[in-house]
């Protein structure tokens, strides 16, 4: 607070006026008289304009809102340009005033509102010119940007709470204004970022904005096979080697390895070599990060939060997801909200089951809820052995009832077009088998054997729609071989015989020509693979299960049927006769199939490919 004698010597602030006030500037501007109004045009773009003058126009705008028509467009686009929010905290405070005053009086104005704020959810550009030439054009990433963004979405919520309808206004600009997938990282992850914090105080576009995000994020997991990140990693890697090597011939000091490691290292080593793979680790992770802190209130699941988050997300797979063929990463966002709790696992594998066996399902969507059914199955190590033994039971049952009704007549022959839900199913269930055989047999060795006897595997591999010719190479002989050490079924004449009357399949290839390809008639995936994006893997690793590699031993141990006794039925032989005299050998074979239809072979936990040589 200033004296007396202070305030009198002090010089007085500097004002604003151009031939009276703002009100007579348009009221002058409406009767023709433009001068006045042009230099308050000129002063409110000068970029030079200092935080008093921004304050003082402000708060004539604030009271001259009624003035604002849409006949002011020009005067409105030039106060929504002003670089408000990098200025002190009063020309904020100021300009959050204004914006709440212009558009509930001015709704004219809503969108330009609106797409002022949007345009501030990622980081300004710094462009360095040399000439004619950009030689740098990057992110302005300053210490202040959080809370910018912080300010942004005071803003928009100012702008809700006096225009109800701001929502169905809101989303069409959030659309518009989504970075392209080429952009940098950080411009991405920012804009993400703050679309997933509009959901929290504008709920009613949750649904909207997750079905936005997760469909950018699709193109970008298209967009980066998994097959071209691994080999970006390899390339990268290779690189890394030989630079390495060479700077230890030059500089054979310990000291300076050391010193050269850690740091530098450390935070090279958690980027992706493929650019939009990295891109999309990160939007990943800021995904994840956002599902974990809706679901958890002060530590804890909210049980509540969950279940509305759940149906959200179950929404948007169902509209962008099952129809995508072959994504690598994004779907594991299922996977993930289905970890918190038990119940929204098995309502997930419930809502698959309902599109696999439902007849109205186009076939392309009933395969793939088998796949993801069996990769899920697999995969996820939250999901209790009780659980799969219900969901194989469902599985097999509807197997067995498929086949009472179409094993014979007219289509009683192998054919995918006519029978591809049925055999993707079959597929489901063996690779679930291959996958979960330990724990169903865990325990009690007699009750296990009985409970998987009871699946008559016999009569779903014997029937005459043939699932072991259709199902993938890899599957069918993990599944031949494990089946027959446990004397389940005996596979191998089936399969000899499959070798022998190889029949293509046509299929239209991308180009409009006819092609031919056997090795994976169902175009089948698994698509839960394992996550190989190196920053949000961190957070699905704790609940997957991987592949366990097979040992020396246990290729032993596959040869071997077991011993006699063990069955509940001692004199339940059902293979004698087939069981080959001369045990065959389980290894690794090369690649039978496309490696777009499985998990390539350099994949840590994905299964081998094994053959078994036949009985001469």
């Amino acid at each position: 607070m200033q004296g007396g004698d202070e305030f009198i010597s002090s010089p007085p602030k500097k004002t604003v006026r151009f031939g009276g006030t703002l009100t007579d500037i348009l009221l002058k501007y409406e009767k023709g008289e433009t001068t006045d109004f042009e230099l308050l045009k000129h002063q409110l773009s000068d970029p030079d304009i200092k935080d008093a003058q921004i304050i003082n126009w402000l708060h004539e705008f604030r009271s001259s809102v009624a003035y604002l028509t849409k006949e002011r467009e020009q005067l409105v686009r030039i106060l929504l340009k002003l670089p408000w929010l990098r200025r002190s905290r009063e020309v904020v405070e100021e300009y959050l005033g204004f914006l709440g005053n212009l558009v509930s009086a001015q709704t004219v104005h809503l969108r330009p509102c609106l797409r002022m704020i949007v345009s501030q959810f990622v980081p300004p550009r710094i462009t360095i010119r040399e000439g004619d030439v950009d030689i740098s054009d990057s992110d302005d990433d300053d210490e202040n940007l959080p809370e910018n963004f912080n300010t942004c979405h005071r803003a928009l919520q100012t702008v809700a709470r006096y225009v109800p309808s701001t929502p169905q206004f809101l989303m069409p600009i959030l659309v518009e204004n989504f970075p392209f997938i080429n952009k940098s990282e950080r411009t991405l992850e920012c804009y993400v970022h703050n679309l997933l914090r509009v959901t929290v105080y504008l709920p009613t576009l949750r649904l909207q904005i997750l079905e936005l995000i997760i469909e950018q994020l699709l193109k970008l997991d298209v967009s980066s096979p998994q097959q071209d990140i691994e080999d970006a990693e390899e390339t990268a890697h290779n690189a890394n080697s030989e630079e390495k090597s060479t700077e230890e011939g030059l500089f054979d000091m310990e000291e300076d390895e050391e010193r050269k490691g850690n740091k530098v290292v450390s935070s090279s080593s958690e980027r992706m070599a493929h650019p939009l793979a990295e891109r999309l680790d990160i939007l990943m992770t800021t995904l994840f990060s956002y599902i974990k802190d809706i679901c958890h209130v002060d530590g804890k699941l909210d049980i509540n939060n969950t279940k509305d988050l759940y149906r959200d997300l179950v929404a948007v797979f169902d509209k962008l997801i099952l129809p995508t063929h072959a994504s690598c990463h994004v779907q594991y966002f299922m996977f993930y909200i289905c970890s918190f709790k038990l119940g929204l696992a098995e309502a997930f594998l419930d809502h698959l089951w309902k599109k696999l066996h439902d007849p109205n399902n186009p076939s392309v969507i009933r395969q793939t809820a088998g796949s993801y059914i069996g990769s899920f199955l697999a995969r996820a190590k939250f999901i209790p052995v009780v659980t799969v033994k219900a969901c194989l039971d469902l599985l097999v049952n509807w197997i067995h009832k498929y086949i009472d009704n179409q094993d014979t007549g007219a289509n009683a022959f192998c054919d995918v077009a006519l029978h591809g839900p049925f055999y993707s199913t079959c597929q489901t269930v063996f690779y679930t088998f291959i996958f979960r055989h330990k724990q169903l047999l865990d325990g009690n060795l007699r009750k296990g054997l009985s409970y998987l006897q009871s699946l008559n595997f016999e009569r779903i591999v014997m029937c005459q729609l043939n699932p072991l010719k259709i199902c993938i190479p890899t599957i069918v002989n993990l599944f031949a071989a494990i089946t027959r050490k446990y004397q389940l079924v005996f596979c191998y004449t089936i399969i000899e015989r499959n070798n022998r009357q190889f029949i293509p399949v046509v299929r239209s290839g991308a180009g409009g020509d006819l092609v031919q390809t056997c090795t994976n008639p169902l175009d089948s995936f698994f698509p839960f693979d394992p996550y190989i994006l190196k920053r949000s893997k961190k957070t699905i690793d704790p609940f997957y299960q991987f592949w366990e590699e097979l040992s020396a031993e246990d290729l032993e141990n596959l040869k071997k049927p077991i011993k006699k006794g063990t069955s509940e039925d001692e004199d339940d032989d059902f293979l004698k006769g087939e069981t080959p005299q001369n045990d065959g050998v389980v290894g690794i074979a090369p690649n039978s199939y496309e490696s777009n239809t499985r998990s390539p072979v350099s994949s840590i936990g994905s299964p081998p490919e094994c053959f078994v040589p036949y009985p001469q």
